[in-house]
């Protein structure tokens, strides 16, 4: 029976390690990096982040906006809509508003995005400023996480006319755009009717946004990778209205009923805005590309619930 030398399964690891070692380094060699914009308290942090990967040797690429931030670079910049095209990650640096922003204009390329914590919550952005180089050099070493999450797709019709089409990570809002009014409008699933409804508005959001506007308006909490969409109305005038949970793959009409007396109004994410009048249809189902997120090696979502919705922590000890 012949044996392999030491010395060859030695080399032979070493020789693994490198590879895996340029591949890893190769994998995120250019890097995109995004901040939240207008907001200088978080200058400290983003050029600490750009530090840190120019030490590493990674190529930078700025996001025109976030450009503003800093007092002097030399680094080449690039629109929020064509940063993902020219590169291997996206780092965002801000709140999960900040991360919401980014990923509608990078989920076409399919590109990592990874989130550093400078704002209130942290459920998508999950690195603190204090753990950055640690946590970030970890990952940048192929020690992470990847994680899948589905975006919605929302689609405004004016007498058969498509005036508005958009995506969006957390939620899709009909809401009345009025203090204190309601919007009438119908909800139909997969072209069955559901119900005619009064309410301040109703809410379609992903299992990511499940955990932001929705769950304010009672809807319950789904795991990230659910293949599910909750429909949340706000405030219904008819008390036995609840949410409900369908399938991902369902096609959610919106009909806003003509005899409706106020400028009811569609969001994305909180962020997009967009004026209806009597009679358009919203259509709302799954975008077809789904966003690749990035997180520490140790995330754990439970862990992330407790602390962000303040759940009693303490274990039962026998």
């Amino acid at each position: 029976m012949s044996t392999t030398p030491i010395a060859s399964i030695i080399e032979r690891q070493l020789y693994c390690k490198l590879c895996k070692a340029i591949e890893m380094a190769r994998q995120f060699q250019k890097i995109g990096l995004f901040a939240k914009h207008n907001s200088k308290s978080i200058t400290d942090t983003f050029e600490k982040v750009i530090r840190f990967l120019e030490k590493r040797g990674h190529s930078l690429l700025i996001e025109a906006q976030s450009e503003t931030l800093l007092s002097k670079h030399h680094f080449p910049t690039s629109s929020k809509e064509e940063l993902g095209k020219h590169c291997d990650l996206v780092i965002v640096v801000g709140g999960d508003g900040s991360l919401l922003n980014a990923a509608r204009a990078i989920v076409p390329y399919q590109v990592p995005i990874l989130g550093i914590n400078r704002g209130r919550l942290g459920f998508l952005a999950d690195i603190l400023p204090a753990d950055l180089e640690q946590q970030l050099g970890n990952i940048l070493e192929g020690a992470y996480l990847k994680e899948q999450r589905f975006l919605l797709s929302a689609q405004v019709q004016r007498q058969g006319k498509i005036v508005k089409q958009d995506v969006a990570l957390n939620d899709i809002v009909l809401y009345s755009g009025n203090i204190a009014r309601m919007i009438d409008f119908e909800l139909y699933i997969n072209d069955h009717f559901v119900l005619h409804q009064q309410a301040d508005g109703i809410i379609t959001a992903t299992p990511t946004g499940s955990t932001a506007y929705a769950l304010s308006a009672g809807g319950p909490i789904l795991y990230p990778t659910l293949n599910a969409m909750t429909i949340a109305p706000m405030c219904p005038h008819t008390l036995s209205s609840r949410p409900i949970v369908v399938d991902s793959n369902s096609r959610i009409k919106l009909i806003v009923a003509p005899n409706n007396q106020i400028s009811p109004k569609l969001s994305y994410d909180g962020q997009l805005h967009f004026d209806l009048e009597i009679n358009d249809h919203i259509l709302v189902e799954k975008y077809p590309t789904e966003l690749i997120l990035i997180h520490p090696i140790h995330h754990e979502y439970f862990s992330v619930l407790r602390e962000k919705l303040g759940w009693n922590i303490e274990l039962l000890k026998d």
